[in-house]
């Protein structure tokens, strides 16, 4: 039976859809729908009325140092939800999203960018129907099923969180909406010079913490000395494994505090204490050059794997450029 797909941009539209892909969830999608910045659409392939795959896109603006000073460009987290199980179906339901998110998407945008996939095989032939260019890439993983985190970690970073605790350094979870914004805050001032990413508006920390339920889609810790947040993170959780998406911390302010190294720590702890299997963590630099927070994040005991993300850019000839030199 034909499938119909639709697209949809405003969250109370969007059919009850049953999956536990957070990055493919109309909880995120309301998220960035009530965050300035973001543009979130939702691509869905029913029969029957029935959804049997969809897949959130999230668009927003991209500014830069160097021309183009600002770019508008579409992000996705995966490849989307799927109800069937089988690889050719999958594949084929993909291939027609792929397919219409990338005319919908480049009337509007200069680059679709796909990242963190889990599956590297699923899509791949989709990919490059539609001119995808595919870029080696790195992520860092730490499994958290089989050893505790502290017998993953370097002799350093038990000496840092020795020391750090001997302190007085205290962690917790956020507790009201004025942690959230004074931590929001810190992240901001600390975050997108060191790290190079995005880094979205207050409401974005406001709304993940609200979008909990009775699922937990995710936590903000914090990281204190004298009652005053000095550091954080944010952890998000899908699928059974965690994603460590922001940390930082007043790391020059408070160098005997360790507040980068504390922030992630508690982030490994908690998601080991909830069962979680794996934590990823979102984005660990370019993989063209050595990248200080990737050294940083190893140090936690955690394994480094090659992957890929696929890119396309508004203008075909663009596209063929750089499949020359990435193919």
């Amino acid at each position: 039976m034909t499938t119909q797909l639709a697209i949809y941009r405003k969250g109370e539209e969007i059919p009850l859809l049953n999956n536990d892909n957070l990055f493919h969830s109309i909880e995120l999608f309301r998220i960035y729908e009530n965050t300035s910045g973001y543009t979130p659409i939702m691509i869905v392939l029913s029969e029957k009325g029935i959804p049997q795959a969809h897949l959130l896109a999230t668009l927003r603006r991209s500014l830069h140092l160097f021309p183009p000073y600002y770019i508008k460009r579409c992000e996705i987290f995966g490849t989307g939800s799927y109800l069937a199980t089988d690889s050719k179906t999958k594949e084929e339901q993909f291939n027609r999203m792929l397919s219409a998110l990338t005319e919908y998407v480049t009337k509007e945008c200069f680059l679709i960018e796909f990242r963190n996939l889990q599956n590297g095989l699923l899509g791949y032939k989709s990919f490059r129907e539609n001119n995808y260019v595919p870029i080696d890439w790195l992520c860092i993983h730490n499994s958290l099923h089989s050893k505790a985190p502290e017998e993953r970690l370097s002799p350093t970073r038990k000496r840092q969180i020795r020391k750090a605790l001997q302190s007085g350094v205290t962690l917790s979870t956020v507790q009201s909406e004025n942690e959230i914004r004074e931590f929001a805050e810190l992240l901001r001032k600390n975050y997108s010079s060191k790290i190079r990413k995005h880094f979205p508006n207050v409401n974005f920390f406001l709304q993940v913490i609200r979008s909990n339920g009775e699922k937990k889609n995710a936590e903000i810790f914090l990281v204190k000395h004298k009652e005053k947040i000095i550091g954080g993170s944010v952890c998000v959780f899908s699928e059974g494994n965690a994603y460590l998406w922001f940390s930082g911390g007043l790391r020059k302010s408070h160098p005997l505090q360790y507040p980068g190294v504390m922030a992630v720590w508690e982030a490994l702890v908690y998601s080991y204490e909830k069962g979680y299997k794996h934590m990823e963590f979102m984005d660990v630099g370019l993989p063209f050059r050595k990248h200080g927070y990737r050294t940083f994040i190893l140090h936690f005991g955690g394994k480094q794997v090659s992957t890929r993300r696929w890119f396309h850019f508004k203008w075909n000839w663009l596209n063929n450029l750089f499949l020359r030199f990435f193919l």
